[in-house]
């Protein structure tokens, strides 16, 4: 405790320069973490957070009380996250390498203006997009093939339109993170593969990919935190909250949605996020574990 005091004052000046970011993390991140009770309580709004009763784990047994529900919407969060984590991570990777081996330099940076902006726009937006494309009546896709297929009550075909609208606003903005760790490869290594007679797909294949697997795994281990969340606009907005469609398209953030605007059952909601944030830690301490056994230079900690 001495020595930690002792080198405090001693770097005195620091501590002051990181004081103000250190306080708005804490009163921000740190500070409502203790609203985690909620999920034990039976809340009642005449007497707030903290005086509301408790009620043990009924939260909890309420998120699992219809088990036919409980594992339609989880294995539908589970899926979801498998197919944008591999599909989305495969194809930043390869939109990050195409434009960092695109041979027009000039046109990279319009290239890249114009692939971020779709992570702008609000799915408020988005589902209005989608909409004008597969709208029974007026949509784009029944007036070229002249057909009259009804997407909105239809299950079957969602997880592609999901999947293809979740690709087109993430795959441009999640590519730059990669693009530059391609910017601070040595361009000696691409020469020397050069006399050596590589190709330009050789020198992807042994030098640019390599070079990509670390940045790769770390953002493959923070996603795994979250894997039992999902992005609430993407199920509920662009879905437009069709029952229709729940058996392929409920999650469970947006089934929380949903039943906290139908009975305001705050400690459910609490309960559920509380749940999801357990099991994505538990899973990311392991995921890390694993990757740390086996590449201990690509671990998070």
């Amino acid at each position: 405790m001495k020595d930690f005091l002792r080198n405090t004052w001693k770097h005195r000046a620091h501590v002051v320069l990181a004081l103000p970011a250190f306080l708005v993390l804490f009163f921000i991140m740190y500070v409502p973490m203790t609203g985690l009770v909620l999920a034990f309580k039976r809340f009642d709004s005449r007497l707030g957070i903290y005086g509301s009763p408790f009620c043990g784990l009924d939260n909890f047994k309420f998120l699992i009380a219809s088990k036919a529900q409980f594992i339609t919407f989880t294995t539908n969060t589970l899926k979801y996250y498998i197919i944008f984590t591999a599909l989305g991570t495969l194809l930043n990777v390869a939109l990050a390498i195409a434009i960092d081996q695109c041979i027009f330099k000039k046109t990279t940076k319009a290239m890249q203006t114009l692939m971020i902006i779709p992570v702008f726009i609000s799915y408020a937006a988005v589902q209005f997009i989608v909409y004008a494309f597969i709208s029974k009546d007026t949509g784009m896709i029944n007036n070229l093939l002249g057909t009259n297929t009804s997407f909105y009550m239809n299950a079957s075909y969602w997880t592609v339109i999901l999947t293809i609208t979740k690709i087109w606003k993430d795959t441009g903005y999640g590519s730059v993170l990669y693009m530059s760790v391609l910017a601070g490869i040595d361009t000696e290594l691409y020469e020397a593969a050069e006399i050596d007679g590589a190709n330009r797909w050789k020198k992807i294949w042994h030098i640019t990919i390599p070079s990509l697997i670390p940045m790769i795994t770390v953002m493959l281990l923070l996603s795994v935190g979250s894997i039992m969340k999902s992005d609430t606009g993407l199920f509920y907005q662009v879905t437009r909250d069709t029952g229709a469609l729940y058996d392929t398209t409920q999650v469970i953030d947006s089934f929380v949605l949903h039943s906290i605007l139908k009975n305001s059952n705050f400690g459910f909601t609490a309960a559920t996020s509380f749940f999801q944030s357990v099991v994505g830690l538990l899973l990311m301490l392991g995921a890390n574990a694993l990757v740390k056994k086996i590449e201990p230079e690509n671990a998070l900690f």
